[in-house]
């Protein structure tokens, strides 16, 4: 089975790119960690594929959420902390998988690449 993980990152922040990436990295990280093992295992033999995709604001990112929750994926949100360039409490991405291609495509296939 082709497994992948998916990020998907809120485009309105206009987050900057050292911020943009430990975001995606904490939502890849979480997502994993939130993931049962045989899928963990199954996603890290094929080379660990994670794709990020952009969404434009917090209500469409939330509304994939919902989705892929429907589909029985994982979904982790992240929250940031603030002590950077946002405020406290910011949902900046989220993190969807590492599941089946197949079902994650029907939640998230026609979101642009970042």
């Amino acid at each position: 089975m082709d497994m992948k993980l998916v990020i998907l990152v809120r485009q309105d922040l206009k987050l900057p790119k050292g911020k943009l990436a430990a975001q995606v990295a904490h939502a890849a990280v979480e997502a994993t960690l939130k993931s049962s093992g045989s899928k963990v295992d199954d996603w890290r033999s094929e080379g660990q594929k994670k794709i990020v995709l952009k969404v434009p604001d917090e209500k469409t990112m939330l509304s994939y959420v919902n989705k892929a929750k429907t589909e029985k994926l994982i979904a982790a949100v992240i929250t940031d902390a603030g002590k950077t360039c946002i405020a406290p409490g910011t949902k900046t991405c989220v993190g969807i998988g590492p599941d089946s291609e197949d079902i994650i495509d029907k939640v998230t296939g026609k979101l642009p690449m970042l």
